[in-house]
């Protein structure tokens, strides 16, 4: 019997051979390639004037071969306190330019670095970032500059509440000297392992195995300018392609000092911040640090208050100095 209907086409009809996948799927291969070529052949925007003025203002100092930007500026006359500024990731020490002004109007000076890897200071590669490296720069622009004998107060942000827990443990143990800390004020930084959420890009990065290395080629300045400004400065000299060793802080975060610390501690804290869900973060800093204050901001503000709100987190720093 003939059959009446006549032969469709369908994909599982037509099989191609061995030799012809092999084609198609280089010719993929070959097409994402000159794709990629062509997006990472576009080139970065021209530096803001604002982010020229700041590199102008700013010096370098050189830690073991690498150059370290940073910034000071000599506030009161007569006062021996400082205000040492510890950035965020992925950003850079701009992210303080909002309140920049306002606690030289406090403090007899204010210092700030960009953290090997971030801003405008080297991003070596290959290298092991470490959260105690990033500590131990710092200490050693203090020695430096000759502050090492000056009552330190940390203000950070983030990234650097983990570098202000490692400074913090090593001032505690003496061991280098360097360093005087009569305060610490953190935001926003994951300082519990317990109820820290990272962001979904951080966790990409992160766990996103052989690609990691593709999506930090990826994120050039038309990722990073849908933010803030300070994000630029990540990409600076190829920065944004070390974001992968530099999420090591995220794995190596602890609280070591803090629950023991007799000095004055805050935490300015936003229900919104996605990194420390409220109402968890919220119990178990109380719990845990039942002798620090905390600082709470309007519930519009999120992850940088520093840069949303800028008044409302210079008032609650500044309100904290005032209360000891």
């Amino acid at each position: 019997m003939h059959n009446r209907f006549p032969q469709t086409w369908s994909p599982a009809a037509q099989v191609l051979p061995e030799s012809g996948w092999r084609v198609w799927w280089i010719q993929v291969e070959l097409l994402a390639m000159c794709l990629l070529a062509a997006y990472l052949q576009i080139p970065l925007p021209q530096v803001s004037l604002a982010l020229h003025s700041w590199k102008s203002s700013g010096k370098f100092f050189t830690y073991e071969g690498l150059h370290i930007f940073y910034q000071e500026s000599v506030g009161v006359v007569g006062s021996l306190e400082i205000a040492v500024l510890l950035h965020s990731f992925p950003t850079s020490i701009y992210d303080w330019y909002k309140i920049w002004e306002g606690l030289t109007l406090r403090f007899h000076q204010v210092l700030v670095l960009d953290f090997l890897g971030f801003g405008f200071s080297d991003n070596p590669q290959p290298h092991h970032y470490s959260i105690f490296e990033q500590a131990s720069i710092m200490e050693v622009l203090l020695w430096h500059l000759g502050l090492q004998n000056h009552r330190t107060n940390l203000l950070s942000h983030d990234y650097g509440d983990i570098v202000a827990q490692e400074l913090l443990y090593q001032y505690k143990q003496n061991q280098s000297g360097r360093l005087t800390i009569k305060s610490i004020h953190l935001s926003n930084g994951g300082i519990f392992p317990e109820t820290h959420r990272p962001l979904l890009l951080q966790k990409v990065l992160k766990d996103g195995g052989v690609l990691s290395p593709i999506l930090t080629w990826l994120m050039n300045f038309f990722v990073f300018s849908r933010s803030y400004p300070s994000l630029w400065a990540i990409c600076n000299n190829d920065g944004n392609l070390v974001i992968v060793n530099l999420l090591q802080y995220i794995i190596n975060q602890r609280m070591r000092a803090l629950a023991s610390e007799t000095n004055p501690i805050d935490f300015i804290y936003e229900p919104l911040d996605p990194v420390n869900p409220y109402p968890e973060f919220f119990e178990l800093y109380r719990k845990m640090l039942s002798r620090s204050m905390m600082s709470i901001l309007d519930d519009h503000i999120s992850h940088d208050p520093q840069l949303e709100d800028p008044m409302g987190f210079l008032n609650a720093y500044l309100g904290f100095i005032k209360s000891f």
